[in-house]
Parts: C-alpha cells; sequence; structure tokens
C-alpha cells in the first residue's frame, strides 16, 4: 500500500485516489462536488501564489483552497503528463 498524503500536496500534472474525505461540514459540500472516496483525481494547475489548485475529478475541474483540501487524503499514482 502507498502512503496516504494530503491533496493541497499532489503536483499539477500527477494523479491520486482520493481515500479519505475531511470529518468536517466541508464533506457533504465536497461529496456534492464529486469528491468521493476511491475516485481519481489529478492537480491540473496551482495559481502562482499556490492558492487555490485546479483538480480535475468525475470529469470537472473545481478549484479548491489549501485549507480545504489539506483535509482531503491521497493515494499518489505519479505523473500524467511527461
Amino acid at each position: 500500500m502507498r502512503q496516504q498524503v494530503r491533496l493541497c500536496d499532489l503536483c499539477p500534472g500527477h494523479q491520486a485516489v482520493i481515500r479519505r474525505l475531511p470529518e468536517t461540514g466541508l464533506r457533504q459540500r465536497l461529496l456534492d462536488m464529486g469528491f468521493l472516496e476511491n475516485s481519481p483525481v489529478s492537480c491540473v494547475g496551482k495559481s502562482p501564489m499556490g492558492d487555490p489548485c485546479a483538480y480535475l475529478v468525475r470529469g470537472a475541474v473545481i478549484a479548491l483552497r489549501r485549507a480545504d483540501s489539506a483535509g482531503i487524503l491521497i493515494e499518489e499514482q505519479g505523473a500524467i503528463w511527461d
């Protein structure tokens, strides 16, 4: 099993699988946006200052603040761009 890291640490061009969502009030909103456990997610870009980041999840590109994406645990799969 690979090590779980935070979604905010995923580099642009890398993909991962969502393993755990935060147990906060934000959880339901993330579920509504498509952030489901065991779903693939990839980082498609970061702003110049690193906050927010854009993620491709279930066919939609969604921007999340670092504080919100830090609570999502992922298992990184590797680079999707060469």
